[in-house]
Order: structure tokens, then sequence, then C-alpha cells
């Protein structure tokens, strides 16, 4: 019988574990989720002795009348002098082979010499573990989890992983593993939620995907960054067209997911009467990147170069705290295009029949060219929040490429310029698809006035935003297009002094 536990501490259940000469049976268990009716089966984590060897290994069970493993760890070596079944080093290599287990489901994974270092017990050891094992469980619900145990233990398992403490652990294991092994940590999971959200779309359950999960900050040395990663899947869709996408073409708009990077500096002055607080943008990033590898991607979909761009940026920055606060100021927003009118006349004289005045034929031509920045930046204020803004332009007619979609006649036209998008030379993304804005264009900053009453205290400011992707064909003939967006908040702080 496994003992109850919830929200599942699998950490402290795994510390205290007793030596093997202890057990009185060959396994113990605990649950990790289970369903509201006592009759339905739940989802364990067992612990099992071998019988030829001082080792153990544990595995994740679906509890049903007749139990049945549904992943199972390594051999894990014991050691029989000690108190307790695990010593601290044997948990720490546990919780590396879990990491491990999590990066193996990305699919599009990139050969790279980085790996996963030790980890050293400290003071969010333990939520860093829970997070990991639930995350495996997470992983292996999605793929291995008979369907009738499927849905309640994700939704349990969901409200798990985006509690507070979880949350701060993710950010102490991202920090820890660094940036690269946390693009593939993330991918491993976004490719499962696409997986499971195309399963409830077929059943037309709708899943939402709380950014939460995907998205964390911090602020240190002067620096505020946050995080984000969303499915494209998961993202609300704002508008799209008739017909619907193809099958094929659905394979690769979904199997992607949204990477975003938003970074600030800022600076505290301490003038004479008051307190300027300056943020200036440091880079603000944005990648589609495909969860697929090229194969899977070219046999079920159409191919890598077919999937959502970045078409709209909006970010808002407000002080939480507004007591202390007398002024914000913003710096001007880029230049409205030139128009630039040439006319051109010319006039032809010729000899007609008798009988008939001398013909004077005036023609004047018109001709009118734009000049436009692909993207426009605009600063504005609202209250004491300041409001950042970027939006992508339609070079053929100026409209806002996230409010509007191109004409049939744009749409077979083989020179528009979101044909060949990743080739072209005047290209409004990079060559990868994403969108770089950094400092050397944007960098005159926001700045608040502050009282100086507010010196040697910790303000918190939140940074809240909004994400658009669109999708316009690129090589692939079809008339449909989409726009979805994704909004996330996060809290930065820094201290006046």
């Amino acid at each position: 019988m496994a003992s109850c536990c919830y929200p599942a501490d699998l950490f402290s259940w795994v510390q205290n574990l007793p030596p093997i000469t202890e057990w009185q049976t060959n396994s113990m268990s605990i649950c990790i989720c289970s369903s509201s009716s006592s009759s339905q089966p739940s989802l364990n984590l067992s612990v099992t002795k071998n019988l030829q060897t001082p080792s153990v290994s544990f595995s994740i069970v679906a509890n049903f009348s007749l139990s049945f493993s549904l992943w199972t760890s390594k051999p894990i070596k014991t050691n029989s002098k000690s108190l307790k079944l695990l010593d601290d080093e044997t948990i720490s290599s546990f919780l590396i082979n879990l990491i491990e287990d999590v990066l193996s489901y990305s699919s599009n994974k990139c050969k790279s010499s980085i790996r996963v270092p030790k980890l050293d017990f400290g003071s969010n050891f333990k939520d860093m573990f829970n997070l990991a094992f639930l995350t495996v469980s997470f992983l292996i619900c999605i793929y291995e989890a008979p369907a009738d145990l499927r849905s309640e233990c994700l939704a349990s398992l969901k409200t798990e992983l985006t509690n507070c403490r979880l949350r701060e652990g993710s950010k102490s294991l991202m920090k820890i593993i660094g940036s690269n092994l946390e693009e593939q940590w993330m991918r491993s999971i976004n490719l499962a939620i696409t997986n499971w959200t195309s399963e409830l779309e077929v059943t037309n359950r709708i899943l939402k995907t709380p950014s939460p999960l995907f998205s964390y900050s911090f602020s240190t040395f002067e620096f505020w960054k946050v995080q984000l990663y969303c499915p494209v899947i998961a993202m609300d869709i704002e508008s799209s067209s008739n017909p619907l996408a193809d099958e094929r073409l659905l394979f690769s708009l979904r199997h992607h997911q949204l990477e975003g990077v938003i970074q600030f500096n800022y600076r505290v002055i301490i003038q004479e009467k008051w307190v300027d607080v300056i943020a200036t943008i440091d880079n603000i990033r944005c990648d589609v990147i495909r969860l697929v590898n090229e194969t899977l991607m070219a046999k079920q979909g159409v191919g890598t170069e077919e999937k959502h761009f970045p078409s709209r940026i909006s970010l808002h920055l407000t002080p939480i705290m507004q007591t202390n606060i007398t002024s914000v100021s913003v710096g001007k927003s880029s230049d409205n295009p030139t128009r630039e009118i040439e006319l051109e006349k010319s006039i032809e004289t010729s000899f007609d029949p008798p009988n008939t005045f001398l013909g004077l034929k005036l023609s004047v031509g018109e001709t009118v060219s734009t000049s436009m920045k692909p993207w426009k930046f605009e600063e504005s204020v609202h209250g004491y929040s300041a409001i950042l803004n970027w939006f992508l332009h339609d070079s053929m007619d100026g409209r806002e490429v996230s409010s509007s979609k191109p004409s049939k006649m744009a749409l077979i036209n083989p020179k528009a310029w979101f044909k060949d998008r990743y080739a072209s030379a005047h290209r409004p993304f990079t060559k990868q698809g994403g969108v770089v804005f950094a400092r050397d264009e944007y960098g005159n900053g926001i700045k608040w006035k502050v009282d100086k009453s507010a010196i040697g205290k910790t303000m918190d400011w939140e940074i809240k935003g909004w994400i658009w992707l669109t999708y316009w064909p690129n090589k692939y003939r079809t008339f449909y297009s989409e726009t979805r967006r994704l909004e996330f908040r996060e809290i930065v702080r820094l201290t006046i002094a």
C-alpha cells in the first residue's frame, strides 16, 4: 500500500528511506498523484531492492488492480553502513540522472559537450529534486500512461509544477545547468505539451498552458532579465483565415516554441532632492524554434521553413508601489517613414487628319515610393507605466502585420517581402527567423523620479508583456494565415541605494 503525500514531497521520502536491512518487503512506494475517486488508479513512485546486488531501482508505477511500471531508473548502489538507504552524494547523482532523462525527451537535440554539473546540497536542493522528479513524471504520464489515468494526473502534476516553491526550484536549477541545457529542457517539456494538446484537440478539449510554467525573472548586478518559453500550440489565436490549414502544414506550425529574452539595465542615481531610476534596453530577443528534427518535419510536415514569425512585441514596465514615484519620462519613438513623390510629365504632339484641330496630348505620371523600416518602435506612458511597442509592417502597403492579413494577390506574388523571408537580403528577421532589438537603437531609456524617502528600500517593478506571432506562407502554397498571442507577467526588483 502506498503512502500518500500531496503535494508530493518526493525528496523527503527518498531521503528518509531506511537501509535495506530494515525493509519488511521487497519494495516501498509513495503516491505521486491520484484520481478523485478512491476506486480509480494512481501514479506511484516505487523503490525496489535488487536481490542480486546491494542496489535499488526507482520506478514510476501505474497503480491499477494489476500494477505495471512506466519508467525505471538505473540501478543505484546503496551503502550498507549508512543509517539511510541513500547518502547525500548518491541522491545528488540520482538528481543528475533525472535531469538527463528529461533532456533525453528533446527531439531536436544539438550535439554539445555541455554536461550537467555536480549538484551540491543547498537551500534549494529539495525543490530542485522535486521539480526534476515531477517533470519526469509529467513526461512519462503524457507518453506512457493509460488514457484513464493520464488526464487527472496531468492536471495534478501541472498544478504542482506551477506552485511558488517549484518555480523557485526551477529558477535555481536553470541557473545551475546553464542556458544551453535550459533550452533543451524546455524543448523536451514543450514537445510533450504539444503532443498532449494535439491529443486533447481531437476530443475538442482545450488545455490552457499558464505562462508561469515557462517564464521566470531575476534581478542582479543592475540588470533585469525575463526568460520565457511557450509552445506555439498553447498561444491564444487572435485571428486565422479560411480555409483551415491542411494537416501537414498544421504539424509544421504546431511543432515550434517561442523562446524570448527581455533584458534591461538599470541605474539608480541619487540627486540632491530626488532619486532617478533609469532603465535602458539591453536586449529584446524572440525566436521561434522547432521542437522536432528536420527529418520528422519533412516527413509529417511541410519542411522547416514554414513557421510563425514575431510580428509585434509590447512591454509595460510599472513600479508596484507608487507612493514615492513623482514622474516618469520616456524617449522618442522611431521616426515616421519618409515619403518621396516623383512627378513625370510629358507632352506629345502629332499631326491629325485635315479639318481637325492640332492634337496636343498631355500625359502626367505620378510615382509614389515609400521608405519604411519594417519594424517601428513606439514609447508611451500610462500613469507611471512605461509602454514599449515594436510593430512589424508590411513593406508593400504599410499595414501592421499582426492586425492584418495579406491579400490573395500578395500571397501568390513571389516578390512579396514575406516570401523566402529567411533568405532574402532585406528580411526583417535573423537568418533563424527571430528578431533582436538591442540597446544601440533603443538606448535613451525610461526615467522615473523617486522621492528620497525611498532610499534604502527595495522596490518591485512589474514587467508585463505580450508577444504576437504571425504565420504567412513562405514557400508552401497555401492561402492560410494566422496570428497568435502570448501574455506574461514577471516581477523584478531593485534597491534604492
